[in-house]
């Protein structure tokens, strides 16, 4: 069993969340632990906030667990080893296939009316989606710009694609 899943299983039998099971899969190079619920809106909450903070919470403990484990003293946030995702009845596989869609669509706008497109501010994940899906996409590249919360992508149209 994958530790971030017996920590998962410990946070919400000590929330006392209702759940039916917790898969996990491959995307990406990401593992992805999903909760499966009959009654999601709880696990989720509003705008994905309960959700994300589950998400926080086990990286927090697996962190503090390997520091107790190697008996390091950190000065510095420790890196999760491996990077995984919490979601709850695919909402944020959801959101994220509908980020990477308005992203491709954005850029096509970019490339059709040959000007830069400017992304409402979002998260420092939601950006590397964007960043990640447009990659390599032709005649555009992406920056970020901006600070804090009003940090966005920036899509820019390049006549070359090697620009």
């Amino acid at each position: 069993m994958h530790e971030a899943e017996s920590v998962l299983k410990e946070l919400l039998a000590a929330a006392g969340a209702q759940y039916s099971g917790i898969s996990e899969a491959e995307v990406a190079g990401q593992t992805v632990l999903t909760i499966a619920a009959e009654d999601a809106k709880l696990l989720i909450g509003a705008h994905g906030d309960t959700i994300h903070a589950i998400d926080f919470l086990v990286k927090k403990i697996l962190e503090q667990k390997r520091l107790a484990r190697t008996g390091e003293i950190a000065e510095a946030p420790m890196a999760v080893e491996e990077h995984f995702l919490i979601d709850v009845n695919d909402y944020r596989a959801r959101q994220i296939r509908d980020l990477q869609s308005k992203a491709l669509m954005m850029a096509e706008r970019a490339r059709s009316f040959q000007y830069d497109v400017e992304l409402s501010p979002m998260s420092a994940y939601e950006r590397l989606i964007v960043h990640t899906t447009l990659q390599d996409a032709p005649n555009v590249k992406t920056e970020s710009q901006g600070e804090g919360r009003n940090r966005r992508v920036v899509i820019r149209y390049t006549a070359n694609a090697t620009e």
